[in-house]
C-alpha cells in the first residue's frame, strides 16, 4: 500500500514559508455546535433551515465576515449553548458573547449586536478532520496543551480556518492573529508572548485584517526591524503593490509586493491535482 499523504507533513518538510497566509477576515461568528462536522460544516449540521438561512444573512451581511463552528468535549451535557461575535479590525477589537437556550434561538438573534462584552482573548484551534486529516492530527493536541493552562471557554476546537498545509493552526482572537506550524509544545510560549502583546514571529502566519500582500510587507517590517509588539505597525497606505506601515516611534516602512506564483503541489490533503500556491516578494520602495 501507498503511504499515506499528509499535506502538512510536505509543507513542513519543504519549510514552505508561513508568512503571508492568514484568511483575510475582519469580522467572526462562533457557535457552538455539537452534533457532527462535515467537509461543509453549516450545510452538513442538523441546524434547522431556519437557523441556517439566518447565518448564512448574518455572513453576507458584513463583507469579509466568517462562521465557524466551535465545541470542547468537556461542555457537552451542558445545559445552555455559546456564541459569539468578534472584530478584528485595527481600532475596533471587540468581542462578546452570547448564552443559548437551544440552536432555535440563532433565527432571531443578531450575533453582532448585544451579548456581554468580553475582556479575555479566545484560542480559536481548527481540529476540522472532516475538512482535512491535518488539521486534527496537529490540532488536538495544541487544543489539549492550551486547554491545560486557559481559563475555561478561552479556547475552544473550530471549523475550518483556513491552510490546512499549515495544521496546527490557532487564530487568536479579536485581534485576528493566525498561527500555524504548532505543536503541543508550543503552547506556553505562544500564551506568554500573547499575554505580552507580542507575536511568535517564526509561527506568524499574518493578522487577518491585512490582504496576503499587505501581511507579507507586514513580515517583512517585523523581520527586519525585529518589531514583535502586535499593534507595532499600523498600515497607513496601499494600492495593491506598494504598502506603507507606521511603526510605534513614528517611522513609515513603503515596501514594494511583486506575487510570484511556486511550483505545483497538492495543498490539502484530499487535493486530487496540484496547485500553484502563491508567494509575496517585498523590497524597499524607492
Amino acid at each position: 500500500m501507498p503511504e499515506r499523504f499528509f499535506c502538512s507533513d510536505l509543507s513542513r518538510s519543504e519549510q514552505e514559508p508561513l508568512g503571508a497566509t492568514a484568511s483575510r477576515i475582519d469580522h467572526w461568528l462562533l457557535v457552538e455546535y455539537r452534533g457532527l462536522w462535515g467537509p461543509d460544516a453549516l450545510r452538513a449540521s442538523g441546524l434547522s433551515d431556519q437557523v441556517k438561512r439566518s447565518l448564512r444573512e448574518q455572513v453576507r451581511a458584513r463583507r469579509n465576515t466568517r462562521l465557524l463552528f466551535v465545541r470542547r468535549p468537556d461542555r457537552r451535557g451542558r445545559p445552555q449553548l455559546r456564541a459569539y461575535a468578534a472584530t478584528s479590525r485595527a481600532g475596533e477589537e471587540s468581542l462578546r458573547s452570547h448564552a443559548l437556550e437551544s440552536y432555535e434561538d440563532l433565527r432571531a438573534l443578531d450575533l453582532a449586536s448585544g451579548g456581554d462584552a468580553l475582556d479575555n482573548p479566545l484560542f480559536i484551534v481548527c481540529t476540522h478532520g472532516k475538512h482535512d486529516p491535518c488539521c486534527a492530527r496537529y490540532g488536538r493536541p495544541v487544543f489539549e496543551a492550551l486547554t491545560e493552562q486557559l481559563d475555561e471557554e478561552w479556547v475552544w476546537q473550530s471549523t475550518h480556518v483556513g491552510g490546512d498545509r499549515f495544521a496546527g493552526n490557532v487564530v487568536c482572537l479579536p485581534h485576528g492573529v493566525y498561527y500555524g506550524r504548532l505543536d503541543r509544545e508550543d503552547a506556553i510560549e505562544l500564551l506568554d508572548e500573547h499575554f505580552a502583546g507580542r507575536v511568535v514571529l517564526d509561527k506568524y502566519r499574518g493578522r487577518s485584517i491585512f490582504t496576503f500582500g499587505e501581511q507579507a510587507a507586514e513580515r517583512g517590517i517585523r523581520e527586519r526591524e525585529q518589531i514583535l509588539e502586535l499593534d507595532g505597525l499600523e498600515l497607513v497606505e496601499t494600492d495593491g503593490v506598494h504598502v506603507t506601515f507606521r511603526d510605534v516611534l513614528g517611522h513609515t516602512h513603503r515596501l514594494t509586493i511583486v506575487a510570484e506564483q511556486r511550483e505545483p503541489r497538492r495543498l490539502t490533503c484530499a487535493s486530487a491535482e496540484e496547485r500553484r500556491p502563491w508567494r509575496f516578494r517585498v523590497s524597499e520602495s524607492v
